[in-house]
Formats: structure tokens, C-alpha cells, sequence
């Protein structure tokens, strides 16, 4: 194959023209209705990742206070780190036992659906009264024509660049295709301003580029039988680019974790990386007088285009469940619908900065992606992300090898020389099989 199938990505980016008219909609149609009943005494536990952007956590847990206000209803929220949630969200659904609502990562959901409320009414309200879910929305939350999972959104990635140093290379704006961003990579190294990019096991930033990398070359780990095809020409190709890129970074990317590529940015190690937008929200808010100029250099897009000719970009969705062994299910729907609902949301995303791209349509609408035109690039993040496990279907298999990191561990083996892009295509494949048994 020589492209991503077209009728995929037309089905991946369908409703994009109906999201424009999502105001239009919401003023003709009548304000949809949901009637729950949450238990009496009922009390919650949830669990969440740990923020990255702290006007997040600041609201969430004020909104939260709210909710309690007006309902009574008690709530205690715990964080985790990326990397131990899904570990706990797996134990809890197969003990049956642990916090009434986790907001995990990825596609958890489809691991266990089997252990998840069915959210169905909560979805279906929210999509009628916002303008519709997007559909990497849809993919994350629906098992079996059934909502699982209710999208909290993603934590958006884009491309964060000094564009004093762009310029400096000698670059008037930033490529949007893979032939420009390579010779971009290249001049900035060349002039002592290198880029860098996480190739160790980052659960964010690390699987995020990678699998842009070998999507927009028009490989993927599987095809739409879930039968494992990364052994192609095409993950060939996006391996050979990887090995001509990894030598513009700075050295140490092997080992890169989530928070690496954002500290190597703020100290003036790195000048373009992938990232939410939370290393511009740590230079726009600092005191110090460097990092505040630093901001004012920053700016945002999105990943170049490769050879399918589309934008091929995975973000870090966040899957908001509720267990059945919960006491409580009706109160937990009640607390994410009030978590959801605009009085709620809109100011939540507007003190994290947009740290997290909303699920649904019509908050397009938030001023916080006008605000400041450097949020802007961030508020298409959930629109265009291509769901983990493309071309096949989410669930255990394609949840495993993103945890085994075969993507990012394949890339960073051509990239660094360890072995041949062909050999490291052979190894990821053989890795793959171990989960898809199809």
C-alpha cells in the first residue's frame, strides 16, 4: 500500500464541515433533557492523571466543590501518574473494586467494556446538546454500539517552535511537508539550535510523534482484520526518515520521558520539539524575565504532511469510566454530566489554557483557542486525531503493544543505527503477534 485508504481517513475526518454549523444547529433544535437520580447518601471516589498545566487541577477540583454544593453529593479526587493509571485501572476492573469513576488514557475502555457502566444517555445527551461528538470521540467512547467511556477530550500536541531560530536557519515559516521539515532539522543543527524528540518509553510525547511518523509514510501496525502489516515498504520508508532526522537532536532523546522534551525546551537546550501546550504556558506565566521572552518566541502548528497527503496525528485521549461494581453509578453519571456541561467545561479549558482539546463540537467555539492565535493550532487536536490501533479496532491487543511501546522502541532502534530499518520493522512485528492472534 502506498496510502493511508482514503475511505478511512474521509471516515476518520467526517462531520468536520458539520462542525462549523454547530451553533446554527444548537439554536434550532430544541435543548435536549436528561433525567438522573443519583442514589441517596451517594458518595465518589475518582481518580485522574496528575496535571501538567496547574490552572487544570485548580478548577477541576473547584468545579468539583461545586458539584458537591449543589448536590451533596461528596467527592474525593486522586492523581496518578500516566503511566501507573492504566496498570490501576486494569486491576480495579478485574478485582471489581477501587474508585467509582478513573480518567484513564487511551483506549482502556475497550479492554474491559465488559466492566463499565453503559453511558449510553449521558453521551447521547451531551452529543445533542454541544453539536455532536467528533468521531476519534466516538471511537474511544462506544464498544459494540454502546457509550463506555465518556471523551474528557486530549491533551492536544503540536509542534512548539522558537521562530527566532527558524528564521535564523533560514527558514521564513515552518514547513508543512516531510521533505521541508527534514532540511529544517538539519539547519538547525547545523546551527547550534537542535530540535529533539522523546524516544524513550513516553507514554504522550513518545508515542505521539512516532506514530505520526508512521502513519504519514502509510504504514500502520495493522490493517482493518487487525491482521499485523507494519513490516512494509511504507514503515520502511518512515524508518529511513527517522534515521536521517535523529541525528538533528540533541543527544540524551533516547531516554526521554514525558517531562524531558519541556525541560530541555525551557533551559534553551532545544528549539522545536512536540508537546501540549503547556511548555508555552510555563514560559507565559513564569517570573523570570528569560522565559517570558522565551514566550513571546514560541509558537505552535501541527505536524508536516508525508506522503498519504494527510494529517496522520495521534493525541492522548483521556476516557472518563464509571465501574459497575461502583454503589453509585447515577451519581457518577450526574458528576461527569455537571463536569461536561458549558457553565463548567468552558472555564475548566480556559484555566488549563487549553491544555485539553474538547470531545465535542461547539466548544470550537471557546474563546480560549482566539484568545491568543498561539492556543489556535491546539483546538483541532481531537478533530484530527487518528485512534491507537488504526487500521483495526481498539481493545486489548492494540492497547498492549502502545503499552510495550512497539512503535516508539521500533523507531528509536532505526533511528540510533542499533539495527536496520528492515530488521526493526521484523522485530516490531514480531512483538505485535504476541497481542493480535488473528
Amino acid at each position: 500500500m502506498s496510502n493511508i485508504d482514503r475511505r478511512d481517513f474521509l471516515k476518520m475526518s467526517a462531520g468536520i464541515a458539520a462542525g462549523a454549523a454547530a451553533g446554527n444547529v444548537l439554536a434550532a433544535t430544541a435543548a435536549p433533557t436528561l433525567h438522573l437520580k443519583p442514589e441517596k447518601g451517594a458518595k465518589l471516589r475518582v481518580l485522574r492523571w496528575k496535571r501538567f498545566v496547574q490552572g487544570d487541577e485548580d478548577l477541576w477540583l473547584a468545579n468539583t466543590k461545586k458539584f458537591t454544593q449543589q448536590t451533596g453529593i461528596e467527592v474525593r479526587v486522586d492523581s496518578e501518574n500516566w503511566d501507573e493509571l492504566r496498570p490501576k485501572a486494569a486491576v480495579a476492573a478485574n478485582v471489581g473494586s477501587g474508585p467509582d469513576i478513573i480518567i484513564s488514557t487511551f483506549e482502556d475502555a475497550h479492554q474491559y467494556p465488559d466492566k463499565l457502566v453503559d453511558v449510553s444517555d449521558l453521551a447521547n445527551y451531551l452529543g445533542a446538546k454541544y453539536g455532536g461528538w467528533y468521531d476519534a470521540s466516538r471511537a474511544y467512547g462506544i464498544d459494540k454500539k454502546k457509550w463506555v467511556a465518556i471523551p474528557m477530550g486530549c491533551a492536544g500536541n503540536c509542534l512548539v517552535y522558537r521562530e527566532s531560530q527558524v528564521k535564523a536557519a533560514g527558514f521564513s515559516s515552518f514547513p508543512k511537508d516531510t521533505d521541508g521539515f527534514l532540511k529544517l532539522m538539519q539547519a538547525l543543527h547545523a546551527k547550534g539550535t537542535p530540535g529533539g524528540f522523546a524516544l524513550g518509553n513516553a507514554t504522550g510525547d513518545g508515542n505521539c510523534w512516532t506514530h505520526w511518523l508512521l502513519w504519514t509514510f502509510g504504514g500502520r501496525m495493522v490493517d482493518e482484520h487487525n491482521k499485523v502489516v507494519i513490516n512494509s515498504p511504507e514503515t520502511i520508508k518512515a524508518l529511513e526518515y527517522a534515521k536521517a532526522l535523529y541525528p538533528t537532536f540533541i543527544p540524551g532523546t533516547l531516554s526521554w520521558l514525558d517531562p524531558n522534551n519541556k525541560k530541555a525546551f525551557l533551559d534553551g537546550q532545544i528549539s522545536v520539539t512536540y508537546n501540549g501546550i503547556s511548555i508555552y504556558y510555563a514560559a507565559k506565566t513564569s517570573s523570570d524575565p528569560k522565559l517570558k521572552a522565551m514566550a513571546e518566541d514560541i509558537q505552535h502548528t501541527h505536524m508536516p504532511i508525508g506522503p498519504v497527503g494527510r494529517q496522520t496525528e495521534l493525541n492522548l485521549v483521556f476516557p472518563m469510566m464509571i465501574f459497575k461494581y461502583s454503589k453509585y453509578p447515577n451519581a457518577a453519571k450526574e458528576y461527569l454530566r455537571f463536569m461536561m456541561e458549558k457553565e463548567q467545561y468552558e472555564p475548566w479549558q480556559q484555566a488549563a489554557i487549553g491544555y485539553v482539546t474538547q470531545p465535542l463540537r461547539a466548544y470550537e467555539s471557546n474563546p480560549i483557542w482566539t484568545v491568543d492565535p498561539k492556543h489556535t493550532p491546539y483546538r483541532d487536536a481531537m478533530k484530527i486525531t487518528v485512534p491507537n490501533g488504526y487500521a483495526g479496532t481498539m481493545g486489548t491487543a492494540s492497547a498492549s503493544v502502545m503499552a510495550d511501546f512497539v512503535v516508539v522502541n521500533m523507531v528509536a532502534e532505526a533511528a540510533t543505527g542499533a539495527k536496520t530499518p528492515k530488521e526493526a520493522a521484523e522485530r516490531a512485528e514480531q512483538r505485535a503477534k504476541r497481542y493480535y492472534k488473528t
